[in-house]
């Protein structure tokens, strides 16, 4: 396979896929035939292969606020970063808040169409593009506290059915600034640049106003960061109750509006050991198999 000269290439013990070029890092399950499975991974590595120069040359436009009209990309991914942020364009978003979604959705794609692949997913940094036919199913492990580490709190189990095809976690401590409190925010959608988008909208929306809640201009803390001086959360003591769940219901009335614009189908918020539901989710504590594919 020629892209493997190119990309940072290896086999997991679990049979997964690693891809790395640059900041991008992918983890890459396929289920099939043993032909389908080989023609998937490597359709994967040509898809990731100059995928980061393509969108390095419309960065600027991707770094910038939405206004309308909508942006004319080139690429698709960026052009499919823009058109999942776009619902959220009042809420000051760039495309960069649906990046790690849209490269999963883009990769995932080259996956899905070879012969003899019956089921995938894609893992970028915990943003999960997912693709299920006849009766595959994936169970996802879901993590209620960004900064803690080892196993996931909880399992939600996703078939082909189910219409989710995305499922993606943010919070004030995850890979992206927050502006909001939330230590975990879960959102299923039907495609995962959607689902990312509107994660990070809700984890914003997670929040209360206290001296034990510590921010700084996102610019400060990342001079390249997409959010410019807007204030991002960068500590949060323990909170009142009260408070803890009066920022829950503001999260969880985002949420709601989302879900009733058909935007997601559920959610799942987590503030300091109190959590919310939105729409059909079911959270189990069933134990995390070597196949299963984890948000931490």
């Amino acid at each position: 396979m020629t892209w493997r000269r190119a990309l940072n290439a290896h086999s997991l013990p679990d049979g997964r896929l690693s891809l790395e070029d640059g900041p991008i890092h992918l983890l890459i399950g396929v289920e099939g035939t043993p032909a389908g499975v080989r023609a998937g991974q490597a359709a994967a590595g040509q898809r990731l292969l100059g995928l980061l120069p393509a969108l390095h040359e419309e960065w600027a436009m991707l770094h910038q606020t939405l206004r309308e009209p909508m942006p004319a990309f080139r690429h698709p991914v960026a052009q499919r970063m823009a058109e999942a942020c776009w619902p959220h364009r009042l809420d000051d978003v760039t495309p960069m808040a649906a990046m790690a979604g849209a490269v999963a959705e883009y990769v995932l794609e080259a996956v899905s169409m070879q012969p003899g692949v019956q089921a995938a997913h894609v893992n970028s940094g915990g943003d999960i593009a997912i693709h299920l036919t006849g009766r595959a199913s994936l169970r996802v492990g879901l993590c209620g506290d960004l900064a803690a580490s080892g196993r996931p709190d909880g399992l939600v189990l996703l078939r082909a059915g189910d219409g989710v095809g995305g499922v993606v976690t943010a919070g004030w401590q995850g890979r992206r600034f927050s502006r909001g409190i939330a230590d975990a925010v879960t959102v299923l959608a039907a495609r995962a640049a959607d689902a990312e988008a509107a994660a990070a909208i809700i984890a914003n929306a997670v929040d209360a106003a206290h001296p034990g809640i510590l921010r700084r201009p996102a610019n400060s803390l990342d001079p390249d960061s997409d959010l410019g001086a807007l204030p991002v959360t960068v500590a949060v003591r323990p909170l009142p109750k009260v408070l803890v769940l009066l920022a829950l219901e503001r999260g969880a009335r985002v949420a709601e509006r989302l879900a009733g614009r058909g935007l997601i189908g559920a959610a799942w918020l987590r503030l300091q050991g109190e959590s919310s539901t939105v729409g059909d989710i079911n959270v189990t504590s069933l134990p995390l198999a070597s196949g299963d594919a984890s948000l931490q």
